[in-house]
């Protein structure tokens, strides 16, 4: 069995366009061979008209409303895992904007390894020919990612206090930690219409710079502490002067500050470490390419998240990152953006290689499924 939990504030609208959606992925039309079944919860945030929830989609999927008195963001997904049928193997977390394009996510979910807790999604962003930024090879997006049932119960589901933003960060790290792995599904594609509504980018840069940083505090090894912390704040801040958004870094800064202390430390060890940042996967994927065709020196082009890990791998791997470079290294381990790259780099002349083998399968399986 499937749950869909689906996390919702004052957009019923959108909340109605999601759960059409849900109700014509036939795979879980139980009247049909095969048919797995599934479940609907939806959690309310406090919102501004009560939402309206079928109690059953047009496939036949049960769903239902948990009501909250409050907004508890991000952790509100833990009210819909407490609430999900104990026969239900995977959570399906989508926003109240999000949701599968079709259902080939349902068979490869039950074929997933036992050690995978997590699967992520390939997230698409509805009408602007761009994927989902954020996440990294083993760090899931939240509005687009399958979790074992009972390892997120067993865990405690996402931290309450970070509140929204980087939560995910958070809860990946404690499943890596906890021995398992969080693979990427090239079929598992989800569409995030991404509204509008309700995003102040002020506030998010404050949730964003505190969030990353506690991130890091909790987890980054003794010798990369200072580094990483010091990266933190550079990224956040180079983001924040981006999007006009200062002031708002300058609020999560002292939130940070004030907060950072109360930190638990729970180191990772370094082979985890390196998997959890993707130092791990550009190392792999990149001593794979230098094997098929070596190269001494990489241009990095779409530079993005942990592009510095990037460099780092290829200087162990002696290969000189300059701009007049032969060969094109896409510069970011989100897998969003990789794999947008990877795809204009396509039509192009030069060789470019991906900091991730799984970018280059995801599409390998688009293309195939654009031919078919």
């Amino acid at each position: 069995m499937i749950t869909y939990i689906v996390p919702t504030r004052d957009r019923g609208d959108e909340l109605a366009r999601t759960l059409a959606v849900l109700g014509r992925l036939s795979a879980h039309d139980t009247a049909l061979p095969g048919g797995v079944p599934g479940e609907v919860v939806v959690v309310d945030n406090a919102s501004w008209p009560a939402p309206s929830v079928p109690a059953l989609l047009d496939n036949g999927m049960p769903a239902r409303l948990a009501a909250l008195g409050d907004n508890r963001g991000a952790a509100s997904r833990n009210v819909g895992a407490a609430l999900s049928d104990a026969s239900s193997e995977w959570l399906v977390m989508l926003d109240d904007d999000s949701a599968p394009m079709d259902d080939a996510h349902v068979a490869a979910l039950c074929a997933q390894d036992d050690d995978v807790l997590a699967v992520s999604a390939d997230i698409h962003l509805a009408g602007r020919g761009e994927r989902e930024s954020g996440g990294l090879p083993e760090v899931f997006v939240g509005c687009g990612v399958a979790v074992r049932r009972g390892a997120f119960l067993d865990l405690g589901g996402y931290d309450a206090s970070f509140g929204y933003y980087a939560e995910e960060y958070d809860l990946a790290a404690r499943m890596l930690l906890a021995g398992g792995r969080v693979a990427f599904e090239p079929g598992f594609v989800v569409e995030h219409r991404k509204a509008d509504a309700g995003r102040d980018m002020g506030r998010i840069l404050a949730r964003l710079v505190r969030n990353n940083a506690w991130v890091v505090r909790r987890y980054a090894p003794e010798r990369e502490l200072e580094r990483w912390m010091d990266e933190t704040l550079r990224r956040y801040r180079a983001i924040a002067r981006r999007e006009g958004a200062l002031a708002g870094y300058e609020r999560g800064l002292e939130e940070m500050h004030a907060t950072l202390d109360g930190q638990v430390r729970t180191p990772m060890p370094a082979d985890i470490w390196a998997r959890f940042t993707g130092a791990a996967h550009a190392r792999s994927a990149l001593m794979a390419a230098l094997n098929e065709a070596p190269f001494d020196a990489a241009r990095l082009v779409a530079p993005g998240k942990n592009a510095g890990v990037i460099e780092l791998v290829l200087g162990e791997l002696g290969v000189e990152v300059r701009e007049d470079a032969p060969v094109d290294v896409v510069g970011t381990l989100s897998p969003g953006p990789m794999i947008d790259a990877l795809e204009r780099a396509s039509v192009g002349v030069r060789r470019t290689v991906a900091p991730w083998v799984c970018a280059s399968s995801a599409l390998g399986a688009q293309t195939r499924a654009t031919v078919a």
